[in-house]
């Protein structure tokens, strides 16, 4: 963090090529360390233009979206609880946070993770599976470093529990999802609702902020395009230091869409540095003067651009997405704090998958005798899904089923109770699931 090479060609590989070099006296091993995962998905997504949207949607405008059965053609073979474990594809930014000394940089490499954390999103469509209520969803990742489990612990209003940790005791990353969707005639907009939680054990420190809003365009009329907006405040409660971050809305033009920019804060508000970029493409932190200094002078530049070079404006009917200016604009004495990583070429044919997203719902050989019977890679609707299959009689028959014993729990006045997470979701003990008793939702997710 030193200068602005210090980070350049950044990335994940090479970033645990190191730790696990370190650990190794030196010999990086072949696979990331472990074993190969997946690169594509059995088969490609299908078409979605035969089935209209207007038609479903068109009496919800303004209405919250959790209740309404959509056709499985707009979903994608994931579940919601596989979704929010995208937040770990970039895991070697904690544990670079977690390798640093101050803690300003500390939050240079914690507010980079964070938006390292929805990047996944970019051009991701289609809807992830809603969870069955009890449903999990449990990760090992050796060659990162980490292991998760995430279940879905209520079921109106619906709430998604994770809870991932280090396997050298560095970290402990959890929080609690409650999206909330609506249909605003044109696009959809899902709310974040939930607080995630980062502590670097060995510095004794806590991280908390919330996603921001994500918003889907043409819903009902041409190309889906994404943006994600809002205020994202970071807080470390240890030192009161604080990262404020601006998701910038697309605007008129399209010149803001994908940006992001803020600047960290110590606790007597001295502004430390600014961090900018694009959620969809990099993040930099410059000094705080370096880039008043370089705004101002970029202001005068653009003042003196004739009129006439304006964009004319969108069509009335749909609301195109705006041309992308591929690259960001660096500001010189810039250090580089994270890079997206490229997409397989196939991604497109394949709901835009990163390469992370590709593996997350693997059935590896021996994977059923060691998960919990309610983890989501047994649905057999995802799974006809990732297989080519229209699976909406599947899914038809799995919400069923999980209205019907919730009317069931009604009668007998049962409250539910989580199996494996914490309702309040500050600490959990992974443990293994398999020796757990069998819940009554394992009917909503096996075959009959």
């Amino acid at each position: 963090f030193n200068n602005n090479n210090s980070c350049e060609g950044v990335s994940e590989a090479s970033f645990k090529d190191a730790v696990v070099s370190q650990k190794n006296n030196g010999a990086v091993p072949q696979e990331n360390g472990i074993r190969k995962h997946r690169t594509s998905l059995p088969a490609p997504m299908y078409a979605r233009n035969t089935i209209s949207v207007w038609s479903i949607l068109k009496k919800c405008i303004g209405l919250e979206l959790s209740k309404i059965t959509m056709p499985i053609a707009f979903n994608e073979p994931l579940s919601f609880l596989q979704r929010i474990t995208e937040y770990m594809e970039h895991t070697y930014l904690i544990n670079r946070a977690s390798s640093l000394p101050d803690s300003i940089e500390r939050m240079q490499a914690v507010a980079a993770f964070a938006v390292s954390a929805v990047a996944s999103q970019w051009d991701r469509t289609g809807k992830p599976f809603n969870p069955l209520l009890g449903e999990t969803y449990e990760l090992v990742r050796e060659e990162q470093g980490y292991r998760l489990i995430s279940e879905q612990v209520s079921h109106h209003p619906p709430i998604s529990a994770f809870h991932a940790e280090s396997l050298t005791g560095d970290f402990v990353f959890h929080g609690s999802i409650y999206p909330k969707l609506k249909f605003w005639g044109k696009s959809v907009e899902a709310e974040p609702k939930g607080t995630i939680t980062l502590e670097l054990l060995r510095h004794n420190e806590a991280y908390t902020w919330s996603n921001p809003y994500c918003c889907v365009h043409n819903i009902i009329l041409g190309k889906l395009w994404i943006e994600q907006y809002g205020t994202v405040e970071i807080v470390n409660h240890s030192t009161g230091d604080k990262c404020v971050l601006n998701f910038k809305p697309c605007g008129m033009f399209g010149k803001e869409l994908h940006k992001v920019e803020g600047y960290i804060l110590d606790k007597s508000k001295k502004k430390h540095c600014v961090i900018y970029g694009k959620w969809t493409e990099c993040m930099w932190s410059v000094d705080a003067q370096t880039y008043d200094a370089h705004k101002k002078s970029e202001k005068k530049g653009d003042n003196k651009k004739s009129k006439n070079d304006e964009p004319e404006g969108a069509d009335d009917d749909a609301d195109d997405m705006p041309e992308v200016q591929e690259t960001v604009a660096v500001v010189p004495g810039s250090t580089l704090l994270w890079r997206i990583d490229s997409r397989p070429p196939h991604s497109a044919t394949m709901y835009n998958f990163t390469n992370f997203a590709m593996a997350l719902n693997e059935l590896e050989p021996g994977m059923e005798a060691i998960l919990a019977p309610t983890d989501c890679r047994f649905r057999p609707d995802i799974r006809a899904m990732e297989n080519g299959n229209m699976a909406s009689r599947e899914k038809e028959r799995l919400e069923e089923k999980q209205r019907g014993a919730r009317k069931e729990r009604n009668k007998n006045e049962e409250d539910w109770s989580t199996r494996y997470v914490q309702y309040q979701f500050v600490h959990l003990h992974l443990h293994n699931c398999q020796n757990l008793h069998r819940c009554e939702e394992i009917q909503l997710i096996r075959s009959d």
